[in-house]
C-alpha cells in the first residue's frame, strides 16, 4: 500500500447485526473485519446474510485507490446506507461478495 497506508482483513467470529427502524437488514456471525489507516474498523458481511430484498441499488459509486470502485444500495428513507466492491483490487479480494453498512451493532 502507499506510503504508510495499510489495510488488513481478518475473519471475525463475533455476531453483528444491522437494524434500522426496527427491521433487521443484516445479521452475520462471519463478518470480515477491515482495518484501514485513518478509518474506523468496518464489518463486511457476506451478501447471503443481508436482506437484499429490502435494499434498492443506487446510482452512486465512489472510488478508493486502495480498494477499487464501490457500489451502493439505499432504503426508501435513507440513501446509500450500504456499499460493496464488486471488483475489489487484488490486495483486498476477500471483500468481494460482502457488503458494508455505516452502522453495525456487535451483539456477541
Amino acid at each position: 500500500m502507499a506510503d504508510g497506508h495499510t489495510i488488513t482483513i481478518e475473519q471475525g467470529s463475533q455476531r453483528v447485526r444491522v437494524v434500522r427502524e426496527g427491521q433487521v437488514l443484516a445479521e452475520s456471525s462471519r463478518p470480515l473485519l477491515l482495518r484501514e489507516t485513518g478509518c474506523p474498523v468496518r464489518y463486511y458481511l457476506p451478501s447471503e446474510d443481508v436482506a437484499l430484498d429490502r435494499l434498492t441499488p443506487s446510482d452512486t459509486t465512489t472510488y478508493c485507490p486502495f480498494k477499487g470502485t464501490a457500489s451502493y444500495w439505499s432504503l426508501p428513507d435513507a440513501a446509500d446506507v450500504v456499499w460493496s466492491y464488486p471488483e475489489p483490487k487484488p490486495e483486498v479480494a476477500a471483500i468481494k461478495g460482502h457488503l458494508c453498512f455505516y452502522e453495525v451493532e456487535v451483539v456477541g
